[in-house]
Order: structure tokens, then C-alpha cells, then sequence
């Protein structure tokens, strides 16, 4: 029903280049940081709060460019970085410290490491390589890890440092996230140091997400979309409480799944444009995420499971994440992918699309090609 010409765009994580409804609230947030030279001492820290689906994560990740491209343009030969690390989905407080050292050492296993050794890692590479650096820690939900430690760390860098060592180039750092997670992740973050006021973020208008439904889906669908899908999106985010997380979710439903179709894969895809995946794999999904995310570990017990079950040999680790990928290509599940190890830095498999709601088949050829190679 709706032929898609850009699926990457109805990601979750996808950041659109203008943030529509809160353009000033990522000027107000780049005004805070001051960059590239601000002029109150360090430390530089901000914090985005605001109700699920008010665009924290939109206005920290663009504040956090617009800061970089402001320090880029002051000067052309220093190269900005930003490491951003989204803490929902991780293991506390050691989960957000070994994603944050992984960023510059992918290979990183934090197994065995303590935290504050982790985050002084962090530290000593920043200062190895002297470049201008945003910390950005995103999507703070309720029950999520404790932030702490690391914003005193960011906020105190000479103390996590050897000794004969300090100094380290401008860091700025930026919290996200929901008005109750924050509360309980920075408890005792930076006790010399307040981290208020907060920049809070009320809910969008219904004209603010009517126009970001409509962008996205434009994006989305390469051409203007149908007035009436974006009435239907919009109307039905409201009523289920509005934001712009759900309305994005549900515009995705809208184009990808349900009455749509999922989009062709090439050689990949089944009959019908049916996403050719085992439905053991499917029920493997289903139950090791519970219909939000999963760790790939716990999804290739199940499909092996469920395997043994049906007389059939488990797929290999490669096979099963070939289906995976088709999934995430149809915009069914989004994959995380982290080191294996201790602290949530295993692979994760997030699901986008509730899964009854999956147009797969069982009959397709390739299979053996596939498990060939």
C-alpha cells in the first residue's frame, strides 16, 4: 500500500536535521553548554528532562552536533568528538561506563573491571588524544543505572586520573531523559556542583506532532504522504497519550506493517514481499524480549529450543543472524550490537514492530545457499 523509498528514516533512533517544535529549546541547550570557549569555569554540564516522547533525546542529540559544529567552525583543525551512549537496555552503572570506553575500544570486555576503573579509562583516552569532547547520556528512564559516578567523574576528571596526570581538553557533558529517571540517576552526581535548573520539556502541541508526523513520513515515503495517514497517526498518538515516540511508532506500524506492506529485500525477500524468517525464530524473539528487547544470547537458546522441539537441527550463530538482519531491513526490530561481557554489553535485539503484526513466510528459496556459505 505504500511503497517505502527510505525505511532508515522510520527508525527510532533516526535524528531528523532540524528538531521541529523545539528548535528553541536546542538553542537554549547549546546556550547553556557555550560552546567552543564558555565563559563560566568547569564543570559544563546540562540536563534535558521532560515527559516519554517530548523530544529529550531529539534536543540532546542536536544540541550535541550543533555544539560540535560550533567548535569545528572556531577551529578548522581540531576535530570535535561526541560520545554518546544510550543508557536504557544497559546493566547500571558499569554497563553505561564500559558502552562509554567501547566507543573508543570496541573490543573492550568490562568483565572484572570496577566502575571507577572503567570510567578513569575513559579519561586517560580523552586526554591521549587531546580533542574537544561531549558526553552524552541519553534515554534515562525510571529504574535505569545510576549516573553518578560518572558525571562526578566528568564533572572532577583529576580525580580519576593517575597520578602526575590532569588537565584534559574541554568536556561538556549532556544528561536526557524522563524527569523521574533523572532524579534517581544523578542523585549525588556532582554535590559541590548543582546540575539545576533542569531545561524541562512539556508535551508536544497536536500541531508540533502533526507536522513531525507529516516530515517523517514525507521523508519516509519520498513524496507528501496521504493528509489522512497523518490525521490517523496523529489522532491515535493523542488518544493513546500523545508524543512523539508513539506517533513515530505508530506511523512505522501505518507504512510497514498492518495494512502496509513490508518493503522488498531483493533476493531476500518471500512471496508477496513477505520477509522469509523460520517462525521458530520468531517465537524465539517473541519470547526472550516479551515484545521489547532481548539479548541475542537468550533469542539463540530459545531458536535452538524450540529446534529440538520440531526434530529440527538450531540454526548456526551466523544463520540466525542473517534472519535478524532481514528483520531489522523490513523495520521489524532494531539490533544493538555490543562486546559480550558483563555490565549489558551483549548484543541486543530490540523489537520496533509488535510482533503479531510480522508479515514473515516459511517457504522461501535460498536457505541452503544461505547456510552454505
Amino acid at each position: 500500500m505504500f511503497p517505502i523509498a527510505h525505511s532508515e528514516v522510520l527508525a527510532g533512533d533516526w535524528l531528523a536535521p532540524i528538531a521541529l517544535g523545539r528548535e528553541r529549546d536546542v538553542e537554549d541547550l547549546v546556550r547553556r553548554l557555550d560552546p567552543p570557549t564558555p565563559v563560566a569555569p568547569p564543570p559544563w554540564i546540562a540536563v534535558v528532562a521532560g515527559p516519554s516522547g517530548s523530544g529529550t533525546s531529539t534536543v540532546a542529540r542536536r544540541a550535541a552536533r550543533e555544539a560540535a559544529d560550533r567548535i569545528r567552525r572556531s577551529a578548522p583543525a581540531s576535530l570535535p568528538r561526541v560520545l554518546s551512549v544510550r543508557a536504557a537496555g544497559l546493566r547500571g552503572t558499569h554497563g553505561v561506563a564500559a558502552a562509554l570506553l567501547q566507543r573508543f575500544d570496541p573490543g573492550f570486555d568490562g568483565r572484572g573491571f570496577p566502575v571507577a576503573e572503567i570510567v578513569a579509562g575513559v579519561l586517560r583516552r580523552i586526554r591521549r588524544d587531546p580533542r574537544p569532547t561531549i558526553v552524552l547520556l541519553d534515554d534515562v528512564e525510571v529504574g535505569g543505572p545510576a549516573l553518578g559516578p560518572i558525571v562526578r567523574a566528568c564533572s572532577d576528571p583529576d580525580r580519576f586520573l593517575p597520578e602526575g596526570e590532569s588537565g584534559l581538553p574541554p568536556l561538556w557533558t549532556i544528561v536526557a531523559g524522563s524527569s523521574e529517571g533523572l532524579a534517581t540517576a544523578l542523585d549525588g552526581a556532582a554535590p559541590g556542583s548543582p546540575l539545576g535548573p533542569f531545561l524541562e520539556l512539556r508535551p508536544y502541541s497536536e500541531p508540533a506532532l502533526r507536522e513531525i508526523v507529516r516530515d517523517r513520513a514525507e521523508r519516509a515515503l519520498g513524496r507528501a504522504p496521504p493528509p489522512s495517514l497523518v490525521s490517523t497517526v496523529v489522532a491515535r498518538s493523542i488518544e493513546d497519550g500523545g508524543g512523539s515516540r508513539r506517533a513515530v511508532d505508530l506511523l512505522r506500524r501505518e507504512l510497514l506493517g498492518g495494512r502496509g506492506r513490508p518493503r522488498r529485500e531483493g533476493p531476500e525477500a518471500g512471496p508477496e514481499g513477505r520477509i522469509p524468517v523460520e517462525p521458530r525464530v520468531v517465537r524465539a524473539i517473541g519470547g526472550a524480549s516479551g515484545g521489547v528487547a532481548a539479548r541475542l544470547g537468550e533469542v539463540r537458546r530459545l531458536e535452538a529450543r524450540y529446534a529440538l522441539e520440531e526434530g529440527a537441527r538450531p540454526l548456526p550463530a551466523t544463520t540466525l543472524w542473517r534472519r535478524i538482519v532481514r528483520l531489522e531491513r523490513a523495520g521489524y526490530v532494531r539490533r544493538e550490537i555490543r562486546t559480550g561481557g558483563q555490565g549489558g554489553t551483549r548484543s541486543v535485539v530490540r523489537v520496533l514492530t509488535p510482533i503479531d503484526e510480522w508479515v514473515t513466510t516459511r517457504d522461501w528459496t535460498g536457505t541452503r545457499r544461505d547456510a552454505a556459505r
